[in-house]
């Protein structure tokens, strides 16, 4: 009598426990529930991770060939009955794996719209949302022939990376030189298809958002909007959030039909999305749609002022089921992240552990680490402070506060000389020792 390998669920890539945890442990428990096994590939060995997962296997992740083999190796042992993955490198062949194991996925077409900012722009344009102009440059010849076509200001950004890495603003043609070079450098760590060169696009002027939304069988549906604070310009690093149940954005027409269409035209089937939009005068423009939950603990958020499980929604819609996104509280949340003024090494942080609203506040570095600004570094954050309240302006004041109380011990350093190759940020990549 043949023995039916048990069902189970692969995830790809567990993330920083400090990111990601929260969604784990949600997953966990609706696999717990319904007596399914919870399978992990990750990069390196586990720690945290044990008290969720039934099989952890370490390998090399971003070897894209080794990670199939060693998913098929799996896929001997266990039924397959869902896949999720939340790490942007890795959407790409986890998508790739969700078709292969026939389970629900972003879909192949879905994946490439997400990941290829060109293609991404390409089909949107094509369907007639509103899009910015747009063309890829192989060189900076290329690029000052685009961009005086496109017209200036406009946006330099690598083809696919994600958390605006190497992404900036030119106003002219000596600030583009500089922007493609940042862009093009950035880009020699992202996937290989789509390393060098530049993607020059117009700018799109107007407040930006992001809204996190689950995809079941082709049908769209927003959970949450957050309102995004960027800094250190000419560069788009993300230094804040602010996620409100009652935000009228979640009501605009508008911007439902475009997000809805969005999705229609790149093809994507089965998972949840963070969508980034800018509010332009001419109306809601979609900037990128990512294959996973959003970063910076913008999903925590959602579930602190929505009521709304993101790791629950993420399991239906990774094993084929409509999840719930109806909201069970009312309520407003936002994160602040603290960065340092100048390229530093940070010998000690300190975080607030009582403040009015406070959720949670965390250190983001270890003692002796060093942070770089960009361009010669990304997410150069030493901690954050989560708060709650009951409208928009007592969060911010409130997240103002606690962010107030941060103490960091830093010694200042020089910027890496132009053309030091990039390390990827650890918050973006599955190393958590």
């Amino acid at each position: 009598m043949t023995t039916r390998s048990p069902a189970a669920i692969l995830v790809i890539g567990s993330g920083l426990k400090l990111y990601r945890e929260y969604i784990v442990r949600a997953v966990a428990e609706r696999a717990r529930e319904d007596g399914v096994r919870l399978v992990l590939i990750n990069n390196l060995r586990p720690t945290w991770q044990q008290e969720y997962f039934d099989d952890i296997t370490v390998t090399n992740v971003f070897d894209w060939p080794l990670l199939a083999a060693t998913a098929r190796e799996l896929a001997g042992r266990y039924t397959f009955t869902g896949l999720m993955c939340w790490d942007e490198p890795l959407v790409m062949p986890a998508a790739e794996l969700a078709a292969e194991f026939k389970v629900p996925g972003l879909s192949i077409p879905g994946v490439h719209g997400c990941r290829d900012k060109f293609s991404s722009r390409t089909r949107l344009t094509a369907a007639g949302l509103p899009q910015p102009g747009f063309a890829l440059a192989a060189d900076a010849d290329e690029a000052r022939r685009i961009a005086a076509d496109l017209g200036y200001p406009v946006i330099v950004k690598p083809r696919a990376l994600g958390a605006s890495m190497g992404v900036s603003l030119a106003a002219d043609e000596r600030e583009l030189e500089f922007a493609f070079r940042v862009a093009h450098e950035a880009s020699l760590v992202g996937d290989e298809p789509y390393r060098g060169g530049a993607l020059i696009e117009g700018f799109a002027d107007g407040p930006e958002i992001s809204i996190d939304g689950t995809v079941h069988k082709g049908e769209y549906e927003p959970m949450f909007v957050a309102r995004k604070t960027t800094g250190q310009p000419p560069f788009f690093e993300e230094v804040g959030h602010v996620v409100d149940a009652a935000d009228p954005l979640l009501r605009d027409a508008a911007l439902l039909d475009v997000l809805v269409t969005a999705h229609q035209v790149l093809g994507i089937e089965n998972g949840i999305t963070h969508t980034e939009v800018r509010l332009t005068a001419k109306g809601p423009v979609i900037i990128e749609v990512n294959g996973r939950l959003g970063g910076d603990l913008i999903p925590l958020l959602g579930q602190v002022a929505t009521g709304i499980e993101p790791g629950s929604a993420l399991y239906d819609v990774a094993t084929g089921q409509r999840p719930d996104v109806t909201h069970t509280r009312t309520r407003v949340a936002g994160i602040r992240f603290g960065y340092p003024e100048h390229d530093c090494i940070v010998h000690s942080v300190t975080v607030p552990q009582e403040a009015p609203g406070l959720v949670l506040a965390s250190p983001m570095v270890e003692p002796e680490t060093t942070l770089r600004l960009p361009p010669g570094g990304y997410i150069a954050r030493h901690s954050f402070v989560i708060c709650s309240a009951d409208d928009p302006q007592a969060c911010a004041d409130r997240l103002a506060g606690a962010a107030a109380l941060v103490e960091v011990d830093a010694t200042p350093v020089e910027p890496p000389p132009p053309g030091t190759v990039l390390t990827m940020p650890a918050g973006l990549l599955d190393v958590d020792e």
